[in-house]
C-alpha cells in the first residue's frame, strides 16, 4: 500500500490494457461489521458521507441513483459482506467488509473506472470514518 492515513491505506493504482483505471483501498475500523455495512450499504449511511441516494434498491440488480454521482445497479449485494455499486460513467464501486478481531472491521476497497481523473476517495473516505464512529453501536443485542 503507497498511502496510510488514519486506518486508511491506499494502494498502488493500475492501469488495465483496456485502459480501464483501477483504485485500491484497504480500511480498518474499530467498529464492528453491522456499523460499516451501514454506512457504505444504506441509502442513510451513504448520505452521511458519500452522496444523496435518491433511489437505493438493497438487493443484486436494485436501482442505485447516488446523487452527484450518477445512476446505475447495484452488481453484488452479499448483505453484511459485499457491497458493488456500477454506476453509468464511473464504473464499479465495490466494498468488500471482513470483521477483525476483537471487533473491528476491514474494508477491502476497488474502484474500477473509465476515467482517469482522483475521484477523491481519500477524502472521502476520511469523512466516512468519521461518519461511522459518531454512528450508534448497531451490533448492540
Amino acid at each position: 500500500m503507497t498511502g496510510v492515513t488514519r486506518g486508511i491505506e491506499e494502494g498502488a493504482p493500475e492501469t488495465r490494457e483496456d485502459g480501464t483505471r483501477v483504485l485500491h483501498y484497504l480500511l480498518r475500523f474499530p467498529q464492528p461489521v453491522e456499523n460499516v455495512w451501514a454506512a457504505v450499504a444504506t441509502s442513510e449511511g451513504l448520505r452521511g458521507w458519500l452522496a444523496a441516494a435518491e433511489v437505493f434498491e438493497p438487493r443484486l440488480g436494485g436501482a442505485v441513483a447516488l446523487r452527484g454521482i450518477g445512476s446505475g445497479r447495484i452488481t453484488a449485494w452479499d448483505v453484511e459482506r459485499i457491497a458493488e455499486y456500477t454506476v453509468e460513467g464511473r464504473g464499479r464501486i465495490r466494498f468488500h467488509l471482513e470483521p477483525t478481531r476483537p471487533s473491528g472491521t476491514t474494508v477491502r476497497f476497488t474502484h474500477e473506472s473509465p476515467e482517469s481523473e482522483n475521484p477523491g476517495w481519500r477524502r472521502r473516505f476520511e469523512r466516512l470514518v468519521a461518519h461511522v464512529a459518531s454512528a450508534p453501536d448497531r451490533s448492540a443485542p
